[in-house]
């Protein structure tokens, strides 16, 4: 048995769940757990299959990635007006 635990420990795990958690909910339970497992192993599997082949651009992503006016963002936030500082 799995974790050293035997029949009687079972039978008396599940009357527990079953006492707490009530006959209508166990389905639910079981139905829930059952979809983490799945989605679990699929986003283990998952991480396997990342695509590493290099992406190329088309024409219209290359202009949206130009800078309008030439300027950059540091420049661009020079005439931002300065935090008021407390007064001594």
């Amino acid at each position: 048995m799995p974790f050293g635990m035997g029949v009687g420990e079972l039978v008396l795990i599940l009357v527990i769940v079953t006492v707490v958690f009530g006959a209508t909910k166990l389905p639910q339970l079981g139905d829930g757990l059952g979809r983490a497992i799945k989605n679990f192993k699929r986003s283990i599997g998952s991480l396997n299959e990342i695509e590493v082949t290099p992406r190329v651009p088309s024409g219209s992503e290359k202009k949206s990635d130009q800078v309008v006016g030439g300027g950059s963002a540091q420049t661009s936030n020079a005439g931002a007006a300065a935090p008021d500082l407390p007064a001594k």
